[in-house]
């Protein structure tokens, strides 16, 4: 059962802010207005939420949602983000996200390889959920669709980069 001391600070950070990576990488496919842009930006952290909460989660998960609820681990995964995403232009950020979850996935393969597998599948559900959350197209609330064209592309190319396979 891999946890914090498996990985190096910047390696642990960067598995912190993966989450919200992922949420990111969703919401940079397809823009949803002011309120979708909230409740995808906020995925993340209520899936951290959730998972602190789930007695039956994935040790990793947990221990990640555990260390996320700490000052030092939110501070953690902020810095983890700013070193990745500032000075980033709006269109870059999708692709600098799929990066880094690529490489998220690496380390994880690395030094928690029992755990690789549970984390990076909770991975995709977090971004499953950052793509249902904002309704997309419609007018003020009205018609659209759960899930885009684009955030369906974007999920499966965050599948390919969590396991180098694209998702059924």
């Amino acid at each position: 059962m891999a946890n914090k001391t498996n990985f190096t600070g910047e390696e642990w950070s960067r598995v912190l802010s993966s989450p919200m990576v992922a949420g990111m990488a969703i919401t940079a496919a397809d823009p949803s207005g002011l309120w979708g842009l909230l409740k995808e930006g906020m995925a993340g952290g209520w899936a951290l939420l959730e998972a602190r909460q789930t007695a039956g989660a994935d040790p990793l998960v947990k221990a990640t949602a555990e260390d996320f609820a700490t000052n030092e681990g939110r501070a953690a995964a902020r810095e983890a983000l700013q070193q990745r995403f500032t000075g980033a232009t709006f269109s870059a950020i999708k692709g600098t996200a799929l990066a880094e979850l690529k490489a998220v996935a690496g380390i994880l393969d690395e030094k928690a390889p029992e755990d690789a597998a549970a984390f990076k599948a909770w991975l995709l559900h977090v971004a499953q959920k950052a793509a249902a959350a904002g309704t997309e197209g419609g007018f003020l609330g009205f018609g659209g669709v759960a899930v885009s064209e684009a955030e369906k592309a974007t999920l499966a190319e965050i599948s390919t980069a969590l396991n180098g396979t694209a998702s059924a």
